[in-house]
């Protein structure tokens, strides 16, 4: 979002959102609430231990929890803006299933989701398409040929216009 705001100066708000299930929230409220979610070192038994990489000594690695991981993923970004002398708004996002992602490469879609665009970026260096001499952040580079590879790899797009949205809600 720091860059975001950065390179676009018009942009006036720029919120990230994360939604969780109410199980996995009051699992994680739970843990907090006994405190292994801490990060700073206790004594136990003579010895410091950080609560939380304790936490997680004792959790299944994630790459084992691919054929068990059932449900979607939906990322996406709602924007608001000027586009011919008229506001718009739109929802830009992509759905994933775990299970097809498992099929395809024995994961689950938080991983496809994370890694796909990042090989996508890469490529996209590698093919000259996103190298120019310094440091630059994507959101400075022509987005065309990234957004076509996301619907090539695996994580194809969909966009709907939304009326009477009302982003301050």
């Amino acid at each position: 979002l720091e860059s975001l705001t950065k390179n676009f100066p018009t942009l006036k708000r720029a919120q990230f959102w994360m939604s969780f299930g109410d199980s996995y929230l009051k699992h994680l409220e739970v843990l907090g609430n006994v405190g292994m979610t801490g990060i700073e070192p206790i004594d136990y038994n003579g010895q410091k231990i950080v609560p939380i990489q304790f936490l997680k000594a004792l959790l299944p690695d994630p790459s084992t929890l691919g054929p068990r991981t059932k449900g979607k993923t939906c990322i996406g970004c709602v924007v608001k803006g000027i586009k011919d002398g008229k506001e718009k708004i739109v929802y830009l996002y992509n759905i994933k299933d775990h299970q097809d992602c498992y099929q395809e490469v024995q994961s689950q879609a938080i991983s496809y989701t994370t890694g796909v665009p990042a090989m996508i970026g890469a490529k996209m260096m590698l093919e000259g398409k996103w190298k120019q001499p310094g440091v630059w952040n994507i959101e400075q580079f022509d987005p065309d040929p990234f957004m076509e590879d996301m619907n090539k790899y695996g994580l194809p797009w969909n966009v709907i216009e939304l009326d009477n949205f009302n982003l301050d809600d």
